[in-house]
């Protein structure tokens, strides 16, 4: 068990990230703590970074799509064992005893915790959570790309746990970015007809290659329109305003709109738009232990990778500017080397 270890650490937002030692306490019972190997960078962490939902707690080590190995197990830990490849993602706890825990349904839990608030996360040589949310990564899975499936993966995976969606179902996808494509690729290896909705023409080789059966631009409402009526589910998974009626006029009867990306400004949805159809409007966090566990399985099976661009851990404050800018292919995961450093 560690004693203390390194992580890098915000002190501000928008400052670069600095190595900070840090001291973990005693590991808790119900705990177990992994040596990171890998760690994505999610739109989320720079939220975080930047205190964009004002319960950033400075200093702050973010990281929150983790895949490494164990080297301690508390007391109360079950099924697994020392030196096993595990995943850890968004939530690293939960209260065990409310009724969305006991339910399974435990990433609903009011009283959980997040990985990378309050709470020491995956840009760092070690980090801790409980057991439950240590998901044993599948030996089908490469651990230098699985990261992403913990969180964003996950993300774009629920709505089909949710809504029951089979292989006979057509659903859509709005922004093909870091989430965007891994929906493409969980939704056609899921057996669906899949089409992407875009605004950068220069995407669509890219896109077409991940598995979308057609590319629809996002900006042109005479694409849109032709689409009426035809889709079951749209997966949103932009962070902007849209316009919303053109979706739910794609949508065909009792389809769902479903939000996954955080838009902070309020839906302007049109009520008939929702009545006339028996259409409606939903969302989701990312998943519990059981549904992680199941993503990861299939991602297996099927073959489901994120695209992954891979930078050292030494060299954080790239990578980050990398992902700010808007130009990674689609996610960037970092390397853990602080044996070098």
């Amino acid at each position: 068990m560690t004693s203390t270890f390194r992580g890098y650490a915000a002190s501000a937002p928008g400052g670069d990230l600095a190595l900070i030692h840090l001291a973990p306490g005693p590991l808790k019972p119900h705990e177990v703590e992994v040596r990171v190997a890998y760690c994505g960078v999610c739109h989320s962490d720079l939220s975080v970074i930047d205190n964009e939902w004002h319960s950033t707690q400075y200093p702050v080590v973010a990281g929150h799509e983790i895949i490494g190995t164990i080297t301690a197990l508390g007391s109360e830990a079950r099924g697994l064992t020392l030196g096993q490849w595990v995943g850890i993602g968004w939530t690293a706890d939960n209260c065990q005893h409310c009724n969305p825990c006991i339910s399974g349904k435990q990433h609903l839990c009011a009283q959980s915790q997040a990985t990378i608030i309050g709470h020491s996360g995956g840009f760092a040589e070690t980090v801790r959570s409980s057991w439950q949310w240590a998901i044993p990564l599948p030996a089908g899975l490469d651990p230098a790309s699985a990261g992403p499936l913990l969180c964003g993966g996950i993300t774009v995976f629920t709505p089909l746990l949710q809504h029951g969606i089979q292989p006979l179902h057509r659903v859509g996808v709005i922004g093909i970015g870091g989430l965007g494509h891994m929906a493409i690729k969980f939704f056609k290896a899921w057996g669906c007809e899949v089409i992407a909705f875009s605004s950068n023409p220069a995407k669509s080789p890219d896109i077409l290659a991940m598995g979308a059966d057609r590319v629809v631009s996002s900006v042109d409402a005479t694409e849109l329109k032709a689409l009426r009526g035809q889709l079951d589910l749209i997966v949103d998974t932009v962070n902007v305003p849209l316009e919303w009626n053109s979706y739910l006029s794609a949508l065909a009867p009792e389809g769902v709109f479903h939000v996954v990306g955080a838009v902070l400004e309020p839906l302007q949805i049109p009520a008939f738009s929702l009545i006339g159809g028996a259409k409606s409007v939903s969302g989701s966090p990312t998943g519990s232990p059981a549904a992680l566990r199941k993503m990861l399985d299939f991602a297996a099976r099927a073959g489901v990778a994120p695209q992954v661009e891979i930078f050292p851990m030494s060299r954080i404050n790239d990578a980050l500017a990398h992902v700010r800018s808007g130009k990674a292919r689609y996610r960037v995961v970092l390397q853990a080397d602080f044996e070098a450093s």
